[in-house]
């Protein structure tokens, strides 16, 4: 075996350690995202938003989403317009999720 062989080598076996800690870091990144818009949604009648949100495999990433009451995200992160006028007022708990999500996937890839 000449040594650009050895070296091709231990560069895929690098490559494949480091795809398959970075799968783990993204699955654990979006467990800890999902648990956290399950504790801080706002809580209806039966909490059926809160306990709606999941994670879905789309590729080689995740979508974190709320699989019983998708249509309401937006309502209740930005605030909406009543039937007999003025506005309900804004409760951002997507925003704050997205941007721990990120802080807390920056700390998983340098480690």
């Amino acid at each position: 075996m000449d040594i650009s062989s050895q070296i091709a080598d231990a560069l895929a076996e690098y490559s494949e350690e480091v795809n398959q800690k970075l799968e783990h870091a993204k699955s654990l990144v979006a467990d800890e995202t999902v648990a956290y818009l399950k504790a801080n949604s706002p809580v209806g009648r039966r909490g059926k938003y809160a306990k709606g949100w999941r994670k879905k495999k789309d590729g080689t990433s995740y979508v974190v989403h709320n699989a019983t009451d998708y249509r309401l995200t937006h309502l209740l992160e930005k605030g909406h317009a009543k039937r007999n006028g003025g506005r309900t007022k804004a409760e951002p708990h997507i925003s704050d999720a997205e941007r721990l999500a990120i802080e807390r996937m920056g700390v998983e890839i340098q480690r």
